[in-house]
């Protein structure tokens, strides 16, 4: 009788473990699936010269990732994905770094020389626009946004 005793609590043991383990295996599947990618479709480009920049911000202040990427030369259009983020709110800029220096360009009045554009696609004006007008929520579907750039004459 003890033996069987003895059985039954080194079966209830090992089962109380197997579920602990499925459990954790769950949640880690599970925060591992929760992480996010947001596209960013970048149009409006007036030529194939240089390249794309985009930078994914998670506030003012705070670059989460960024890349540099190429022109498809036949849709005058470029492409950034930004992977594994946890979904919160972001916002995207982005340049047409023509001469490939990393930055962008201005004249000696203070306006851009090359293109550049963020999230939600605020209009056009001589100061850039703020965090908040460039925000979006990243859910775990992700996003994919369209960014127009914009030129000065």
């Amino acid at each position: 009788m003890f033996t069987r005793f003895s059985n039954f609590l080194r079966i209830a043991f090992l089962l109380i473990v197997a579920s602990a383990l499925v459990a954790n295996c769950v949640a880690a599947h599970s925060q591992a699936s929760a992480q996010c990618r947001v596209t960013v479709k970048v149009t409006g480009l007036r030529n194939a010269t240089g390249n794309v920049r985009a930078i994914l911000r998670s506030g003012p202040e705070t670059v989460v990732q960024h890349k540099e990427v190429e022109i498809d030369a036949k849709t005058m259009t470029a492409e950034a994905v930004f992977t594994d983020l946890p979904p919160g709110t972001y916002g995207v800029a982005v340049i047409h770094d023509e001469n490939k220096n990393g930055v962008l360009d201005f004249n000696e009045m203070g306006m851009p020389v090359e293109g550049y554009g963020h999230s939600n696609n605020p209009s056009k004006r001589q100061a850039p626009p703020s965090f908040d007008e460039t925000k979006f929520t990243l859910n775990p579907g992700g996003a994919v946004i369209e960014i127009n750039l914009i030129y000065w004459p």
